[in-house]
């Protein structure tokens, strides 16, 4: 009974950690400049989740074009580019490849107008 217990809670443990990773990463980097819905000083998480969505439906295929450039903001390999002109570019951020693709992975699952 006690491993069942166990066993519980490690899945129960894993499951809040997967789920809750992508989003601790997004509140505590991504949110000071992108707000969810509304573009106040960069585009808001919405807008760029709706045009990597167009340009990328596949979630496998979304998140490897948004991390990558997340990682390496360039004028030219961007999809954004109205968004430059009115924000300039995203700095350069050094965040380890593995953040930028869970907080990617985080904004495909994430519809920002139900939350």
């Amino acid at each position: 009974m006690i491993r069942i217990f166990f066993f519980i809670s490690i899945l129960y443990i894993s499951n809040i950690h997967a789920i809750d990773m992508g989003q601790t990463l997004w509140q505590g980097n991504c949110v000071t400049c992108h707000n969810p819905t509304k573009a106040i000083s960069a585009p808001s998480a919405n807008e760029i989740r709706l045009r990597y969505l167009d340009a990328f439906p596949n979630k496998k295929d979304f998140v490897k074009y948004m991390s990558v450039w997340v990682s390496d903001p360039q004028e030219e390999t961007s999809i954004m580019g109205d968004a430059i002109e009115k924000y300039n570019l995203m700095p350069q951020l050094a965040y380890p490849l593995s953040t930028t693709q869970e907080i990617a992975e985080y904004i495909y699952k994430t519809d920002f107008n139900n939350n």
